[in-house]
């Protein structure tokens, strides 16, 4: 599985360089057809589990979940040609573009930024404004701020989790296999998932505290979203293949 970044440049917000800058957002999520995975968190899985593959990526101290969005590389069977995104749930990830917070070496400031590729920003007054006349936050600048610095409220506890099932030793590596429409065979990897029977072995003291934090919950929520891989071959758009000069054609295996 390949994680692609939807951020292409990325800039603190300041009323220096944004002070007339206005977004434009809306349904098309074109800036993500080429997404086949994005970042999920804890809270987030009740409302993912409908629909997407939970998974884990990284490795060491750095693992968090994500979901899978496509069987392929650069592919998201979630958006269509016109750029709608064809599922009830849109990922938070997904959802605060073009925002995001970076953070300095230490971790404990924050900034905010705005990727100023992003087609929505314009300084012709189309859509919100970031700062008013007078130079001051705008409502909704105000808002995607209370959005952005809960998303990173919510990655500190998903951390905690993810650091859970690395300790106990829960994750292991896993590559699924998918046969397509046409009969070509395609194979992802790249993430992990909960072993079941590792799971059944942990001490009965460590299963009661993953209970009484909901996190035994969150395990059996991302094993029933593997069911999920399944219905996404259906939603696979697959390009016409043209046989090399002089070959057969033939199923090609990835």
């Amino acid at each position: 599985m390949k994680q692609l970044l939807i951020y292409e440049r990325a800039a603190p917000v300041s009323r220096q360089r944004h002070g007339d800058w206005s977004v434009k957002t809306g349904s098309d999520y074109g800036f993500a057809r080429q997404v086949n995975s994005v970042p999920l968190m804890a809270t987030e899985f009740p409302a993912a589990v409908g629909e997407y593959p939970i998974v884990f990526t990284g490795s060491g101290e750095t693992v968090m979940p994500a979901v899978i969005l496509g069987v392929q590389d650069q592919q998201n069977v979630f958006v269509d040609e016109n750029g709608a995104w064809n599922a009830k749930y849109i990922p938070a990830f997904v959802r605060r573009y073009p925002f995001v917070f970076s953070s300095g070496d230490d971790g404990a400031t924050f900034t905010l930024c705005i990727d100023e590729e992003y087609s929505g920003c314009n300084q012709e007054g189309r859509g919100e404004r970031l700062f008013d006349s007078q130079g001051e936050r705008t409502h909704y600048l105000e808002n995607v701020l209370s959005f952005t610095r809960e998303f990173q409220i919510q990655f500190r506890r998903t951390e905690a989790f993810c650091k859970r099932l690395s300790t106990l030793g829960l994750l292991e590596p896993m590559q699924a296999q998918f046969l397509l429409k046409s009969g070509r065979q395609v194979s992802l990897a790249g993430f992990m998932a909960v072993n079941r029977d590792k799971l059944k072995a942990v001490d009965p003291q460590q299963l009661s505290e993953m209970a009484r934090t909901d996190e035994l919950e969150l395990v059996y929520t991302h094993l029933m979203s593997m069911r999920n891989f399944s219905g996404m071959v259906e939603r696979v758009i697959e390009a016409p293949v043209t046989p090399p000069a002089g070959g057969n054609g033939g199923t090609t295996t990835h």
